[in-house]
């Protein structure tokens, strides 16, 4: 089952979305700005994606800067913390397929998950 955590009014995800219909994809669409996913969600998603917990995270949001998560002391724990916290911090679209995950960004980038 291929997911995709997904922000309606984001262009990339939108684009992202289309593209996995367009080739034969039908995803479970988690709205994660309604239904944010748990810490152990987002930690499996980062291992599955590879990166630090800040390469999931939309740093140039105005919450980003607020809570001061530029600081590198911060923890992959600590960020994911600010993630569930503040799921408009998670970066989007993120396409997940079993034990393999992609960030949209481009589009084009999750068709190497399918």
């Amino acid at each position: 089952m291929v997911t995709i955590y997904h922000n309606p009014r984001c262009s990339k995800s939108r684009q992202t979305l289309q593209l996995l219909e367009e080739n034969g994809v039908t995803p479970n669409v988690v709205l994660y700005l309604e239904d944010t996913p748990d810490k152990s969600t987002l930690t499996a998603i980062q291992k599955s994606l590879g990166v630090d917990a800040r390469d999931m995270m939309r740093t140039k949001e105005a919450e980003y800067k607020e809570q001061q998560l530029g600081n590198e002391s911060l923890s992959d724990n600590d960020l994911l913390d600010a993630m569930v916290k503040t799921p408009k911090l998670i970066e989007r679209p993120i396409v997940v397929n079993g034990k393999k995950a992609a960030i949209g960004r481009p589009p084009e980038n999750v068709l190497s998950i399918l």
